[in-house]
């Protein structure tokens, strides 16, 4: 698993590659925690293969950083199986899923 970040402007880019998991905590909050709370986020998951409940519940602290019901978070490019689990745990009214 790796996750990778980029900024430009106010817009943070996060790319998770592989396995989204426990595992993957300390460096998904790395990835966001210096960022302005009224950012807006992208989070690449075009090369995500799997995902588990605590990767939903690190989706859920970076959407509190962001500012809760005010967040401007879309996830990108789910594979049909990670597309699944976010449908099944309601996340699409809380992120904007493309």
């Amino acid at each position: 698993m790796a996750i990778s970040s980029t900024s430009s402007g106010n817009r943070v880019t996060i790319k998770i590659s592989g396995r989204f998991d426990f595992n993957d905590h300390v460096a998904f909050r790395d990835a966001y925690h210096d960022a302005a709370p009224e950012a807006s986020y992208v989070l690449d998951m075009s090369a995500t293969d799997y995902m588990d409940s605590s990767a939903l519940g690190m989706l859920l602290l970076l959407r509190e950083h962001a500012g809760g019901d005010k967040a401007n978070i879309t996830i990108s490019g789910c594979k049909p199986e990670i597309k699944k689990i976010l449908t099944i745990a309601n996340f699409q009214k809380l992120f904007a899923i493309q």
